[in-house]
């Protein structure tokens, strides 16, 4: 369970006066697939980001409860000058893969990024498609209770697309979900709950249908 209490945030600098988040108060139980809906800047990711613990509230207390995966969608955070191979064993020692297991796991992800030999050039050499199809693959090598997710499930050409979206199929349908998107298909596809961001505030619906049917009168209005 995912359980936020009294979440306020704002950043510092010019408009340091200007609150992200007001108030948010929800709770998001575990195999929960939940889509965060809301214009540009309405703090969607910003709450993404407080709930995988990549960055802290301003106020209030954020409780998580099983193993939260790293924002899907973002190919940050890897070394330039380290091959796509070091960055994923280096990543697979950090999250406490078993040393016996590292290879195996290793090896999936060159397999499935379609890298070839550039899997084992410098990452600084990569185009962002490649740190896309890497950063993707790596994700799919863990099992995490619940998914954090920011505008991706699939990246590259057709054909990847196709296979990275039955791939993550797969590997959501005995888990939670947490996603942005601005797709109405892939949030009605993959989320059957949503939260709806709108002026700081965050307001929760059972189902992500009437989510999407409020963004829309609130955008019309």
């Amino acid at each position: 369970m995912i359980e936020l209490r009294q979440v306020w945030k704002r950043y510092s600098g010019h408009h340091s006066r200007n609150w992200v988040l007001r108030d948010i108060n929800l709770c998001i139980r575990q195999g929960d697939r939940v889509g965060l809906i809301g214009r540009n800047g309405a703090g969607k990711s910003t709450l993404l980001n407080l709930i995988g613990g990549m960055d802290h509230p301003s106020r209030g207390k954020i409780r998580r409860d099983g193993k939260l995966s790293w924002t899907l969608g973002l190919s940050g955070g890897f070394q330039g000058a380290l091959s796509g191979e070091q960055n994923a064993r280096f990543v697979f020692r950090i999250h406490g893969v078993p040393d016996q297991e590292i290879a195996e796991r290793t090896n999936f992800v060159h397999v499935f990024s379609e890298l070839g030999d550039y899997f084992f050039a410098p990452m600084k050499t990569y185009s962002s498609g490649m740190r896309s199809r890497l950063a993707f693959a790596l994700s799919l090598a863990f099992r995490f209770d619940t998914y954090l997710v920011d505008e991706l499930i699939a990246v590259g050409d057709e054909k990847f697309k196709k296979k990275s979206k039955k791939a993550f199929e797969d590997l959501i349908a005995s888990a939670g979900l947490i996603m942005v998107s601005h797709d109405e298909g892939t949030l009605k596809n993959f989320c059957e709950k949503g939260i709806l961001m709108s002026n700081g505030a965050a307001y929760w619906f059972d189902d992500i249908a009437d989510a999407l049917s409020e963004y829309k009168k609130s955008i019309n209005a």
